[in-house]
């Protein structure tokens, strides 16, 4: 059974590529960052949070999916409202890590779990 971490983050980071690339014009037109450095920045972690979502199969896209969320904070340093902002789709992701975390560990025991009480149940009837 696949684990369920790949479709949440998945999501988040889709939904967090739009939010970063509608910023790029707050970028553009409420801060001194040139127009070049804005588009870049902004439109530059978009995408990478959206294709970021293709690469999840690879346990070396989270680490990277980490790193999306320190960038998304860090542009708090030129637009006050997304250390918010970054700050909720962290929250989001790490919640999407743990809680998948927890499911996969709760299916192994589950399993374990049936898998000992077939073999008790199998030994029994022999």
């Amino acid at each position: 059974m696949r684990s369920p971490r790949r479709g949440l983050c998945s999501a988040i980071l889709a939904l967090e590529g739009i939010a970063l690339g509608l910023t790029t014009p707050v970028l553009i037109t409420l801060t001194d960052v040139p127009t070049g450095a804005s588009l870049g920045l902004g439109l530059g972690l978009a995408l990478v949070s959206i294709l970021l979502t293709g690469f999840l199969r690879y346990q070396w896209a989270y680490t990277v999916g980490w790193l999306v969320q320190v960038l998304a904070v860090a542009m708090g340093l030129l637009i006050t409202p997304m250390f918010f902002l970054g700050g909720v789709f962290a929250a989001l992701w790490a919640t999407a890590i743990w809680l998948s975390n927890k499911i996969d560990r709760e299916r192994a025991e589950a399993f374990a779990a049936y898998e000992a009480e077939q073999a008790a149940g199998g030994a029994t009837e022999s």
